[in-house]
């Protein structure tokens, strides 16, 4: 059985039963029931057509669930729509999934799950691993994501931007379990490439393939966090920067920046310098500037802070984080480098244990606690 197949028709199949009126939550269970009964059966008796008897089948399912179902009795009259067995419309629904699914009354983290449900085609199980979260816990946010979405039109207007910030969430999760999220985003966001011509769909699957091409050279082998400029840049996988760089680049050129083709603009300048010595400082600041205007974000100008430190020194860039709220995320993470590559070691210490107490997982904790104790031990000396 091959479950990669079946993934793949998914989206398609959901999107073509609730084009023929089933309201999302009930489209997506038979969705999943016809699944099972593939599992069952295809094994030894596979189909011709693997979409057209997905589609049949699940088309019945939705069928015997209405029925079964006293309060929607009315949806009876449909039992004559039933398709003929046989090929299905060449027609790929994915994409008003994606836009369904990053639905804006959805919290972000219910948009996300059920991008991976829907789109994504995991299992409740896999997504609950991957989040570490009990599986009931998961099906339950599922599952109310799916009521919110039920009512809304299939065919209403998409907001590109909120699904690309749904699917930057899924990069961002990394991986657990049996399920790599950033490998997974990386898949869904290809797909939605090949669906929609935007340079802003282009701009975030470059940033995500030239971040994911460093991904082996960011653990040491204790699984200890490796800062960028202490990597090993022989482990970084040339193919899919030399890939990300190409999409970035023809994006760009149709002189419609963006947020992410600014982000990966500025990923694509770390994965071009041969050594961290060598990396065009000054061209990034210009791309955090190009950023900040777009985005006005606090956290940008803080990583343009880092970015300033690095072009015009140190004190340069604590001129500029003074200008930002102490209160921002990893704010004395950043002043304790600047300090630090200003020589001021007991400032740098004491912010280096502050900021591992506020870090936000455990991984980021222990590197910024052995970054203290390593500032320590050089003052002692």
């Amino acid at each position: 059985m091959n479950e990669a197949l079946l993934r793949s028709l998914t989206p398609s199949v959901l999107g073509i039963l609730v084009r023929r009126g089933a309201d999302f939550a009930a489209a997506e269970d038979a969705v999943q029931d016809a699944l099972v009964e593939a599992l069952r059966v295809w094994t030894s008796d596979p189909p011709r057509d693997a979409k057209g008897w997905l589609v049949t089948v699940a088309w019945r399912k939705f069928l015997d669930a209405t029925r079964a179902d006293a309060a929607r009795r009315r949806r009876e009259d449909r039992v004559g729509e039933e398709p003929e067995p046989g090929s299905a419309p060449a027609v790929d629904d994915s994409l008003q999934l994606y836009f369904l699914c990053a639905h804006p009354s959805l919290t972000p983290a219910s948009a996300v799950a059920l991008t991976l449900r829907a789109v994504g085609g995991l299992t409740t199980r896999q997504i609950a691993e991957a989040y570490l979260v009990p599986e009931a816990t998961m099906a339950q946010r599922i599952s109310r994501a799916k009521r919110t979405v039920s009512g809304v039109r299939f065919d209403r207007p998409g907001d590109v931007a909120t699904v690309l910030r749904v699917l930057y969430l899924v990069f961002n999760e990394g991986y657990s379990g049996d399920v790599d999220l950033a490998a997974e985003a990386i898949r869904l966001t290809r797909q939605l490439a090949a669906a929609i011509d935007h340079p802003e769909v282009a701009g975030l699957l470059a940033l995500m393939l030239l971040h994911h091409a460093r991904r082996a050279a960011r653990t040491a082998s204790d699984g200890s966090l490796v800062a960028l400029a202490e990597q090993d840049r022989g482990r970084w996988d040339t193919a899919l920067i030399a890939e990300g760089v190409g999409i970035l680049q023809a994006a760009l050129a149709r002189d419609r920046l963006g947020g992410f083709q600014a982000q990966a603009a500025i990923a694509a300048l770390h994965a071009d310098a041969p050594t961290a010595e060598e990396t065009d400082w000054v061209q990034i600041v210009e791309w955090y500037d190009e950023l900040a205007h777009l985005t006005d974000s606090p956290i940008v100008r803080l990583n343009r802070a880092v970015a300033v430190g690095e072009a015009d020194g140190p004190r340069a860039g604590l001129a500029a984080l003074a200008a930002l709220e102490p209160s921002l995320p990893r704010h004395a993470a950043v002043a304790a480098y600047l300090h630090e590559r200003d020589g001021d070691l007991a400032t740098a210490a004491r912010l280096y244990a502050e900021a591992a107490h506020k870090a936000p997982n455990l991984a980021e904790r222990d590197h910024l606690t052995r970054q203290a104790a390593r500032i320590n031990a050089r003052r002692c000396r």
